[in-house]
């Protein structure tokens, strides 16, 4: 004889003896599923007690929480009378899964039948209520006296907070006669939001106890706005106080590590999901990908990629973005058409990754077939992102002015970006003329920045117009535009450490200092020339060329190689586009010391190996 299901066994009645009516509250109070549930209900029908208001009140709700409403709603508009404990839970099902029309008109239906609500119906009212209908609200709450409540008291918190009413969220808050763990937290991600970072610290540090989700609204603050360190640190102190992340607290440090190419701490988050029961679902795995994409490791992407069951297409756009800024334009091109070939659609994401990939290939008709699939086979509108590919395509190939023809008949309007990459095209190809025009344009148009005016001195510099530089000089002393400061990073040893240009701050700065001049040494032996053209400053050469020597990546390069083995790949992230003096000693320095070296600028990952980069030298 086949096995019955648990609840069959257990609750089984004789056909005049029903179970208790306790044994059924707690049968109806932890359902195994729906299933389950129905068998329940079956039995309440049968003996004829689904009326009883105990039961048929845990019978609603049980419905409500496998997410049938359409049951739940049912057996309330069957039930005689409903007090508010049943109004209550018909509009908080509603509520919780953002039904809010339909709560509100739940609520205004009670009130009609002469119901009157208490703190917990307002308290359910609440929950992501938009901000107009919380004002409304917050005024009934006043007239019912319900407004000091601790539940009430936090919705509206949470209402204002919600809707940038950052002032009426504290004044609520600073006035409430008990503050809750969840009003705290409400208050904490309201200022979290807004990237007013150290005041939800502030309210963070006061609380006298901290649960998991106050922990991951905090680490997700840092890691949201720039500030990756401190999301790291604050995640080792929550280890130390013993509290158990989550699935949300991988993703906020993931982000967090690959902000900073944290390669060795993003391997140690991994290492934790795996060994503390954290389930690797298409979303952690798709932030492991992109982590160890932007820390430089495509190696170890693919190997979390083949693991990852049943992949969605934000799975599949994660590895082929990151094979694109890797540029390994063959295997993100070969992961597309097998994506497709098992039937994924795929979406703007993917398209800006296939695209990059054509252009790092030089692919320039295949490149045009894929932009003009996106609308015609995929009715995928292209955006600027997709545009500032196919420039870079163009440009790549050496067709600077059909890139820029290409510019002008643009459906919107380019951004600074999209010109600077046009810029660039015309630096490498020497095109003096129509990098003239363009920064011309961005200066009259007030999009200039100090990009713009450093790839305008390059393209003069190349072509030995030093009148153009100098002149690219007065306009942004004129203009008031400073070169934004560069900063390198590099991790060794779990620890991630920070260079600006000219940094002595490091405690090991003299060690950094003098392999700077032996790096020089080595250089001069190789017979290289500083690119003292690239200084937009007032110097002379000899200065322009020790201002050369201290910029952060090189900084950041020589600490790596005081404090690695010989042979260690070296990974480091700057946060502007590498300059070409840059770019070109590190290109020697590989060959030099037989060491592989990564560097992620602000355009793409550079893979430095004895003496060429990935990039093709354009970048």
């Amino acid at each position: 004889m086949s096995s019955t299901t648990p609840l069959a066994t257990t609750t089984a009645p004789t056909r005049h003896h029903p179970p208790s009516i306790d044994r059924l509250t707690s049968l109806l109070d932890k359902p195994h599923s729906v299933h389950h549930l129905l068998q329940t209900h079956a039995l309440l029908l049968r003996h004829n007690i689904h009326t009883h208001p105990i039961l048929n009140f845990k019978l609603q709700r049980s419905y409500a929480s496998f997410n049938r409403l359409d049951y739940s709603v049912a057996l309330f508009r069957r039930t005689q009378n409903p007090t508010v404990f049943f109004w209550t839970s018909i509009i908080n099902s509603h509520s919780k899964r953002g039904l809010h029309d339909l709560a509100l008109t739940y609520y205004t239906e009670m009130v009609t039948n002469g119901v009157e609500p208490n703190c917990f119906t307002f308290s359910a009212l609440l929950k992501s209520c938009p901000i107009i209908a919380g004002k409304a609200l917050h005024c009934q709450t006043i007239k019912l006296e319900f407004d000091s409540h601790v539940y009430v008291r936090t919705g509206l918190v949470d209402v204002y907070a919600r809707g940038g009413d950052v002032a009426a969220a504290r004044l609520l808050f600073d006035t409430m006669p008990e503050r809750s763990l969840v009003s705290l937290t409400t208050m904490i991600t309201c200022y979290a939001k807004r990237g007013e970072v150290d005041e939800a610290r502030a309210l963070f540090d006061g609380m006298k106890e901290r649960d998991v989700v106050c922990w991951n609204v905090m680490i997700d603050a840092y890691a949201q706005h720039g500030m990756p360190n401190e999301a790291l640190l604050l995640f080792r102190r929550m280890v130390v106080e013993k509290v158990k992340p989550n699935g949300v607290t991988v993703l906020s440090l993931l982000s967090a590590c690959g902000q900073i190419g944290a390669l060795e701490s993003g391997r140690w988050v991994h290492s934790y999901v795996e060994n503390n029961g954290i389930r690797i679902d298409v979303q952690v795995g798709s932030a492991l990908i992109d982590m160890y994409c932007k820390c430089g490791s495509w190696e170890d992407a693919r190997l979390v990629f083949d693991r990852i069951g049943g992949k969605d297409v934000v799975v599949w756009n994660s590895m082929i973005v990151g094979y694109a800024i890797h540029g390994l334009s063959l295997e993100a091109l070969e992961l597309f058409s097998e994506m497709c070939r098992l039937g994924y659609q795929p979406t703007d994401i993917t398209f800006i990754g296939v695209l990059n990939a054509c252009a790092y290939a030089g692919l320039v008709s295949e490149g045009e077939a894929f932009f003009s699939s996106m609308k015609d086979e995929y009715g995928i509108e292209p955006k600027i992102e997709h545009y500032g590919c196919m420039v870079n395509l163009l440009s790549r190939a050496g067709k600077v002015e059909e890139a820029y023809e290409f510019v002008k008949s643009m459906k919107i309007e380019p951004d600074p970006v999209l010109w600077g990459t046009l810029l660039g095209a015309c630096r490498l190809h020497g095109n003096i003329s129509l990098g003239e025009k363009i920064a011309e344009y961005l200066v009259g148009q007030d999009l200039a920045n100090s990009g713009t005016y450093i790839l305008l001195s390059n393209i003069y510099a190349a072509a030995g117009n030093w009148d153009g530089v100098a002149k690219v000089r007065t306009l942004m002393r004129n203009s008031g535009i400073q070169k934004e400061p560069g900063c390198s990073s590099i991790e060794v040893n779990n620890k991630v450490h920070e260079f600006v240009a000219g940094d002595k701050k490091c405690p090991r700065s003299r060690e950094v200092y003098a392999m700077i001049e032996e790096i020089n040494g080595w250089l001069k032996a190789e017979g290289y020339t500083p690119q003292t053209e690239t200084v937009l400053h007032d110097l002379a050469e000899r200065e322009k060329a020790q201002s050369l020597e201290v910029h952060s990546e090189k900084l950041a390069i020589a600490f790596g190689l005081i404090s690695t083995q010989p042979g260690t790949t070296l990974k480091i992230v700057k946060n502007l586009r590498v300059c070409s003096d840059c770019h070109a000693v590190t290109k020697l320095i590989s060959k030099i010391t037989g060491r592989k070296i990564v560097m992620r600028d602000r355009n793409r990952f550079h893979h430095f190996v004895n003496g060429s980069c990935s990039c093709g030298d354009y970048w």
